[in-house]
């Protein structure tokens, strides 16, 4: 299992940092004043069929072509609260900082008005910063939206840590697989998607702790 994941190749303290911080996130206690979020995005192209497929027969798998038309492309964000079972996709036409700075916003207001503070889990992608919020919206809202914020960067080579990373994996294979040609159906997709799996509130039993990082990963940590 080790060997399948993306690691540094040598002793890497800022990897080993990063990574014990997010796994503590983990192993905190539920708590609804201080949600867990994870965060992550994808992209996804949109693209057509030129030829209709061919349906399933008897003896004969599906057909498709394999010429295409490209639609453009999409970007997908997922938030995932893995103690509230929890999770939110939404579909946008770019992937730029403000972009990423709205959907906080909807988070924060929207999706959890109560909270004292969200533990937000993420990768270090450029966009997701607190200067984003500030290239975005007024500097008082800005500085609203992130003092709502307690943020936890997974480190780099380690977005194996990241839980939201899992449930787009899983929106891939169940809902987004095949050829998608338009925004609107992209959309639809994800929320279907997206209101089944909260209704059978479906979460990450998460197995890996800190304990088990220092005997598995031993060769990250620098000998001392």
């Amino acid at each position: 299992m080790i060997q399948g994941w993306c690691l540094p190749g040598e002793a890497d303290p800022a990897f080993v940092a990063a990574m014990e911080d997010v796994l503590d996130v983990y192993k905190r206690p539920f708590d609804p004043a201080r949600p867990v979020v994870c965060m992550d995005e994808m992209p996804k192209q949109l693209i057509g069929e030129i030829r209709p497929p061919q349906a399933v027969q008897p003896g004969r798998p599906k057909r498709r072509d394999y010429e295409y038309v490209r639609h453009g492309t999409a970007s997908v964000f997922m938030f995932f609260s893995p103690t509230h079972s929890w999770r939110d996709v939404r579909v946008s036409q770019r992937r730029t900082r403000q972009d990423w700075a709205h959907e906080i916003k909807r988070l924060i207001d929207q999706d959890f008005p109560a909270a004292e503070k969200i533990v937000l889990v993420m990768d270090n992608l450029n966009t997701h910063r607190i200067a984003s919020l500030y290239a975005t919206f007024p500097a008082a809202e800005a500085r609203r939206l992130a003092s709502k914020l307690e943020i936890h960067y997974t480190p780099i080579h380690g977005s194996w840590l990241n839980m939201a990373e899992l449930e787009l994996s899983v929106l891939h294979r169940q809902a987004m697989k095949d050829r998608i040609p338009a925004l609107e159906l992209l959309c639809q997709r994800a929320q279907i998607w997206t209101e089944r799996r909260n209704a059978a509130a479906i979460t990450v039993n998460w197995q890996f702790a800190t304990d088990d990082a220092r005997i598995k990963l031993t060769k990250l940590y620098p000998s001392l």
